[in-house]
C-alpha cells in the first residue's frame, strides 16, 4: 500500500505503557483475537465485555519505549485513520451529512473506556460512548502468525473496519440495532450482530474504493490480502479451527464467505445505499 508522504491524523491517544483500567470492552471490533478466545468457544464477545464490565483497576503510567516497528506501525495507524476521514468527510458530504471523526487510542494490555475496560485479548473494537477505536499493536503480530494475514493493508482493513462502526453510529444504525438486540432473543441478537459487522465490512470496502480512486494507493495483491484476512476471521472458520465443527446460531461476526463478498462488494460499488439490513438473513 502506497502512503508515502500522507498525512497523519491527529485525532489520536498514544496510552501504551499505561496499567490498570477495567477488564471489560466492547468487542464489536475486528474479532480476530476476540474469535480466537471466546469465539472459538462458540461465545459472543459482547458477553465477555459485560460479565467483566464491574472489575476495577488503575492506571498508572511505567516507563516505556518502542521499538522503530512500532513506531512504524503507529505512523501507519495515523496515516490510515486521516485517509479514513478525508473519505467519509467528502462521502458525508455527498449525503449533505457532516462526518465527525472517532479519535484512535493506542494501547498496551489493557484500556480504559467509556464502555467499560479491555485487555488485548479483545482485540480492536470501536466503543459508541466515547466515539473511539482502540488498538493494541501487538494484534498486528498475531494477525501474521495466527491467522497468516501479513501485509499492510489487511491492517488498513481492521482499522477501516472499527471505522465502519463508527460510521453506523453516525448513521444511527448502531444504537438502533444495539436497542433491538435487547428485545429479542439470544439467536435473534447474534444475527442483528453479524448485520452490523458485515456492514462494517462494507464500509470498509467503501472506504477502500474512494481511497483507491483518489490516490490510487492499493497495489498488485492488496485486496486480495484483505480478503484473505476476513476469510480468516469468519465465525464458522474460527469456530471449525478450534472444536471442529461451527454453531452457526452462535456466529456474531459472519461467515468467511459473507465477510469476504461483502468487503469486496464494497471496494467494487462504493455504494452508500447498500445495506446489510434489508432482505432474508439467510441471504446475506
Amino acid at each position: 500500500m502506497k502512503l508515502d508522504g500522507r498525512r497523519e491524523s491527529s485525532n489520536f491517544e498514544d496510552r501504551r505503557g499505561m496499567s490498570g483500567g477495567q477488564m471489560a470492552g466492547m468487542g464489536i471490533g475486528g474479532m480476530i483475537i476476540v474469535g480466537l478466545i471466546t469465539l472459538l468457544m462458540g461465545g459472543n464477545p459482547l458477553d465477555v465485555v459485560q460479565q467483566m464490565g464491574g472489575m476495577q483497576g488503575g492506571g498508572e503510567q511505567q516507563e516505556v519505549t518502542f521499538s522503530p516497528e512500532e513506531e512504524a506501525q503507529a505512523k501507519f495507524c495515523r496515516q490510515i485513520l486521516a485517509s479514513t476521514e478525508d473519505v467519509w468527510s467528502a462521502v458525508f458530504k455527498q449525503m449533505g451529512k457532516t462526518y465527525t471523526p472517532p479519535t484512535l487510542v493506542l494501547f498496551s494490555g489493557s484500556v480504559q473506556t467509556n464502555c467499560g475496560g479491555a485487555t488485548s485479548a479483545v482485540g480492536p473494537f470501536y466503543c459508541s460512548g466515547d466515539q473511539k477505536l482502540y488498538i493494541d499493536l501487538s494484534f498486528f503480530k498475531q494477525m501474521e502468525t495466527d491467522l497468516k494475514s501479513p501485509g499492510e493493508f489487511p491492517r488498513a482493513y481492521v482499522i477501516a473496519h472499527e471505522v465502519g462502526h463508527h460510521v453506523e453510529n453516525l448513521l444511527g444504525i448502531l444504537p438502533q440495532v444495539h436497542a433491538k438486540m435487547n428485545q429479542v432473543s439470544k439467536t435473534q441478537g447474534n444475527q442483528l450482530s453479524v448485520r452490523l459487522e458485515l456492514l462494517a465490512d462494507y464500509y470498509a470496502g467503501v472506504w477502500a474504493h474512494y481511497e483507491d480512486e483518489a490516490f490510487g494507493s492499493l497495489e498488485s495483491g492488496d485486496l486480495q490480502q484483505a480478503i484473505n484476512c476476513a476469510q480468516h476471521i469468519g465465525d464458522n472458520y474460527l469456530q471449525e479451527r478450534a472444536q471442529g465443527y461451527s454453531q452457526p446460531e452462535s456466529f456474531t461476526h459472519g461467515t468467511s464467505d459473507q465477510r469476504m463478498r461483502w468487503l469486496k462488494r464494497g471496494y467494487q460499488t462504493g455504494d452508500m445505499n447498500t445495506t446489510t439490513f434489508t432482505g432474508n438473513y439467510e441471504d446475506l
